[in-house]
């Protein structure tokens, strides 16, 4: 599908008058709970049931569904268990975990493996259809983005004439589909408008990008606190931490756990996403700043990082800020099929690498400030991910 085609189809069969209804499935091993999500539910979908793991599995392979509601105690399953099998094998479907107010600590883990959202038992009607009508609104965006990235007709890294092009059917298209009067009439335009597009497209490429480059943002946001920045290079340092793995969306193989932490991989292929990234966001007109993060956060104090190999102050100061955030994120996060280290050892393998891969000044403030608040640490920067279903 050409970007054209793309364009029209967002144009022309906005949200509300979609004529083909999305497909729920309802998994709840009790009657009472499944029965009322069906009616409440069937005026706006076509429904299916399931009562455990096996049956929804089941039907997932069978047919296609748009989006389920899970109940996180199932006989045969843990419910955060089947969302993560569920993300992994159909990262398109869209999951709203149902549970109670004893559970709520493991519905916010499935936010960071994946769920759109949560409701708690006894739900609302009102919020229940909301909810609902929201993800299924994110959906369509994130479904737009992902026909984009896998048409290569659709270069948002081709040429610089190119990209500007594809930047420009992706926001039309995009923020009609969100429907907001806002976005529309600025047409996306600044960066805090860009803000919902950026975060929709690293979670449209893997959700666990979108997660990470949230956390790197807190992370380095925390270090410029202590800092004698502007607020200008305060917000561009907080933008570009967000994007500074953006590139990584032009390579198809390459995920967001790929990266050896302390050392530079050698995968040639894997090396281009810093100036891939920087190339992609030339068309939407961000800081030179934000650009730089992206370009050079792989650089490393003693001239051995890539992709320029930049030493000591050469480097930007807002790059050695986020290539210090990105690599406690990296060494501390609890991702999927990654052993995090306790943050105290984070902080001793990030030490041992000043004056070869960090500012050693930064590096000690920021092992400063990480010690002062590292008992509410990983709470906030959980708490800093952006909402997913706008």
């Amino acid at each position: 599908m050409h970007l054209d085609q793309i364009a029209l189809m967002s144009l022309s069969v906005p949200y509300n008058a979609t004529q083909v209804k999305p497909t729920v499935l309802v998994v709840d091993d009790e009657a009472g709970p499944r029965d009322a999500l069906k009616v409440i539910l069937r005026p706006f979908f076509n429904i299916r049931l399931a009562e455990n793991a096996e049956t929804a599995l089941s039907i997932l392979n069978q047919e296609p569904i748009d989006l389920i509601t899970l109940d996180q105690k199932l006989p045969d399953r843990h419910g955060i268990d089947l969302l993560q099998e569920i993300k992994h094998t159909h990262s398109d479907i869209e999951i709203i975990i149902i549970t109670g107010h004893g559970s709520l600590k493991a519905a916010m883990e499935g936010l960071r493996y994946g769920a759109a959202g949560y409701l708690l038992k006894p739900f609302n009607v009102t919020e229940l259809i909301s909810l609902t009508s929201q993800t299924i609104k994110k959906k369509h965006r994130l479904d737009l983005i992902r026909t984009i990235l896998h048409d290569p007709s659709t270069p948002l890294w081709g040429s610089e004439q190119d990209c500007a092009k594809a930047w420009g059917y992706l926001k039309t298209a995009y923020f009609l589909i969100g429907n907001n009067d806002h976005e529309s009439a600025h047409g996306g335009s600044s960066p805090h408008d860009l803000l919902p597009l950026l975060a929709d497209l690293l979670e449209a490429k893997d959700r666990q990008l979108l997660n990470h480059s949230s956390r790197v943002s807190f992370y380095a946001t925390l270090l410029a606190n202590r800092l004698n920045l502007t607020g200008a290079k305060q917000r561009s340092l907080a933008l570009g931490a967000f994007l500074h793995d953006i590139g990584k969306i032009g390579l198809p193989l390459v995920h967001a756990s790929d990266e050896a932490p302390l050392t530079a991989d050698d995968d040639p292929h894997l090396k281009e996403h810093a100036e891939l990234g920087a190339r992609m966001i030339l068309p939407l007109g961000l800081p030179a700043e934000v650009g730089q993060i992206i370009s050079y956060h792989h650089e490393h104090w003693d001239g051995t990082g890539y992709p320029h190999g930049l030493q000591g102050n050469g480097i930007p100061l807002l790059a050695r800020i986020v290539s210090l955030a990105q690599m406690f994120d990296h060494l501390t996060a609890e991702a999927p099929g990654h052993n995090p280290l306790l943050i105290d050892q984070a902080l001793q393998r990030i030490s041992l690498l000043a004056n070869t891969c960090f500012d050693p000044q930064l590096t000690e403030l920021f092992a400063q400030i990480v010690s002062e608040c590292k008992t509410s640490l990983p709470a906030m920067a959980n708490a800093s991910m952006p909402s997913t279903a706008h």
